[in-house]
């Protein structure tokens, strides 16, 4: 089983977006999926109700919950058996122990970032902290820039590209802005369930995604080149 810990202190920056995606992306390949949702705003959840029956099956955890009725948070948080993929959805403004609780035994920690000034300031504070926490994470444990709502030939394209080129962590993919993402979360699929007419971009950028998450190496820093990357934003 392996956990994926989509995180930013910033709220905003598409987490859930982000890992409602990759529950579904991981469910269509027949990969046994959970999906937690860590945030008081249970925005994951909603997602997941909406969902087609038909669809593939993602098992969904409201572990932002109190405990209720003498049931043990271990139980609430109970996956089914044979879970491969555990994707995490986190509340916003985790700080101190709250934080180093929800990335300690993550495999992969994905960090969504906009391409505006505020998101990338609050992004250069949450980034010096965690590369403190990641020390004490497994050696194995893989941390990634994912740029989310990004319009190729912008000034705040450049901008963010400028400040990725100061951090020493590589980035697993540029995110379009789209209505297609918006489309998606209202009948609860990720674009990669869309009609292939016009997700054709968006399954090509979470190809490239799921590929990283899953190689067994860790990539070098700046191993997804801008150039290449920002082209599937346009």
């Amino acid at each position: 089983m392996q956990r994926i810990t989509v995180i930013n202190v910033k709220g905003g920056c598409g987490k859930t977006t982000i890992a409602t995606n990759l529950a579904s992306a991981y469910a269509k390949l027949n990969v046994t999926t959970a999906l937690l949702d860590y945030d008081n705003q249970g925005s994951s959840m909603r997602w997941l109700k909406s969902r087609p029956k038909d669809a593939a099956k993602v098992h969904g955890v409201a572990a932002y919950r109190n405990n209720r009725m003498c049931v043990t948070r271990s139980w609430q948080l109970s996956l089914p058996a044979h879970t491969e993929r555990v994707i995490i959805d986190t509340p916003p403004g985790l700080k101190g122990l709250e934080l180093i609780d929800q990335l300690r035994d993550s495999d992969t920690i994905l960090v969504p970032v906009l391409p505006s000034s505020i998101d990338i300031h609050a992004t250069t504070d949450f980034i010096r902290d965690l590369h403190m926490i990641v020390k004490i994470c497994p050696a194995t444990t893989r941390l990634f820039i994912i740029c989310n709502r990004v319009k190729a030939n912008t000034l705040a394209a450049n901008m963010l590209e400028q400040f990725l080129q100061t951090l020493d962590i590589p980035v697993i993919a540029w995110l379009r802005e789209t209505q297609n993402y918006v489309t998606a979360a209202e009948q609860g699929l990720g674009v990669h369930e869309l009609d292939l007419r016009i997700s054709q971009k968006d399954i090509a950028a979470w190809r490239q995604v799921m590929q990283l998450i899953e190689a067994t190496k860790k990539p070098q820093p700046r191993q997804i080149q801008h150039e290449q990357a920002i082209s599937e934003c346009a």
